[in-house]
């Protein structure tokens, strides 16, 4: 298999971890490269149950190498925690996962500022975040403040750095946000001192060791967080996550070069959806979203909040194809639109009485944008037992075969008809 970035191509939530899942097994090296534990990724397997929030997807599978990459900001207890459940459910990680010591930590004082400032916005500038401290983490590394995990490696310097960042996070909950700010300075470092012998054995200079393993023509797959319109830049600003979740971020969230990667792989899922605030053109708020909410079980791994669902949009689908470079589509979810006699598809935006093709770069206009839709037949039977793509009744075929045509006729690799790793049928391989 060739080298493969893996990216969510609407708002996060398209089934990325299912997809990773399938492709570990013709890769050597599964590398996590954005994102914190705001993600949430769910792997069924036999009817088991995987939920990782940190951990790459690929580490269920025995003899892989997965890596959290300089890119992705580490809460460590979460880390752990996760590292805690594979051993209980059999999965040992020993000599298989690794930390990068550039990737930086989020720490409990993120989390107070993460909650006090979302608490202290009107509700209309509310962003809907996990409160997971994922934001404060990643402005904390921007303005060159930030502890990395390497820092842990050094006792004295990891407390000279905690205590400089917690006093200044306590202000800025007193005083700006006004909160109370509850956290105990030295509690949590005598927590961390615990934390830092277990995690001592995964810090890793990872790219050095992404490096050697390419040379040594080791197969590398790149696994992405959210979605290509929470990307901080080219998202629904400023409703968006705070870090860059599109491909050209696997790069430098890895820390290797752009000719590394050989293919990108958009995971999309036949119908939309959407957790938080922001805009959402073909968004159902009616029986048919409630029934794509219920029969798709689409409630977030993360926080557990419905997900507001609604049609396919291919406009969305374009913009993300440009942005992202995607060759293969993986096609998620196509049972949910189970019985469901008529199924629309969103072809264009009219906005401020325009017709267009384009997804607007401003979400003010997205705001205004009016969807344009065809509509298809659906199909009156389930489709979750189909193991080949030719198995599938001629209604589901024609569906597929039109979100192709709508997005640039890029080749469909798999398309999955349920969560269990069985359920994925591919269609047009590398």
């Amino acid at each position: 298999m060739p080298n493969a970035v893996i990216v969510g191509t609407q708002w996060g939530d398209e089934g990325k971890a299912k997809v990773i899942d399938y492709l570990t097994d013709k890769s050597d090296l599964i590398i996590r490269f954005q994102g914190g534990s705001n993600a949430g990724h769910t792997v069924i397997v036999s009817g088991r149950k995987f939920v990782f929030h940190l951990v790459p997807s690929g580490i269920i599978s025995e003899g892989k190498i997965c890596i959290v990459g300089n890119g992705v900001v580490v809460d460590a207890k979460q880390l752990l925690h996760e590292i805690d459940e594979l051993r209980k459910s059999g999965i040992s990680v020993d000599n298989r996962l690794m930390l990068s010591d550039l990737a930086h930590l989020v720490l409990p004082y993120h989390k107070a500022l993460d909650s006090a400032s979302e608490s202290a916005k009107s509700d209309g500038k509310k962003i809907g975040t996990t409160g997971r401290g994922i934001g404060p983490a990643y402005a904390d590394k921007v303005s060159r403040s930030g502890i990395r995990a390497g820092d842990l490696l050094d006792w004295d310097l990891f407390c000279a750095k905690f205590k400089v960042n917690f006093a200044a996070a306590k202000r800025h909950v007193e005083l700006i946000c006004g909160s109370q700010f509850e956290l105990d300075e030295n509690s949590i470092l005598e927590e961390y001192r615990s934390i830092r012998e277990r995690l001592q054995p995964l810090i890793k200079d990872t790219c050095h060791y992404i490096f050697e393993a390419n040379r040594q023509g080791k197969k590398l797959l790149f696994e992405g967080a959210q979605g290509t319109f929470l990307d901080v830049d080219h998202g629904t600003y400023p409703f968006v996550t705070s870090s860059n979740t599109v491909a050209g971020c696997a790069c430098t969230g890895a820390g290797t070069g752009p000719l590394t990667i050989d293919h990108c792989v958009g995971i999309v899922k036949t119908y939309t959806t959407r957790v938080g605030n922001g805009p959402f053109p073909t968004e159902l708020n009616d029986a048919t979203g409630e029934l794509l909410r219920k029969v798709g079980n689409e409630f977030g791994s993360t926080t557990g909040r419905p997900r507001r669902c609604g049609w396919f949009d291919s406009v969305m689908v374009r913009k993300a194809i440009q942005l992202n470079g995607i060759t293969r589509l993986a096609l998620t979810k196509l049972d949910v639109l189970n019985g469901i006699d008529e199924i629309k598809i969103c072809t264009h935006y009219e906005i401020d009485g325009e017709l267009t093709e384009q997804y607007p770069s401003s979400s003010q206009k997205l705001e205004r944008a009016v969807p344009v839709y065809e509509t298809l037949p659906g199909w009156n039977c389930d489709i979750s037992g189909c193991r080949e793509f030719s198995q599938l009744p001629k209604e589901a075929l024609n569906y597929v075969r039109r979100l192709r045509e709508l997005c640039y006729n890029v080749p469909a690799l798999i398309v999955s008809v349920g969560p269990d790793r069985e359920q994925t049928m591919e269609v047009e391989p590398f």
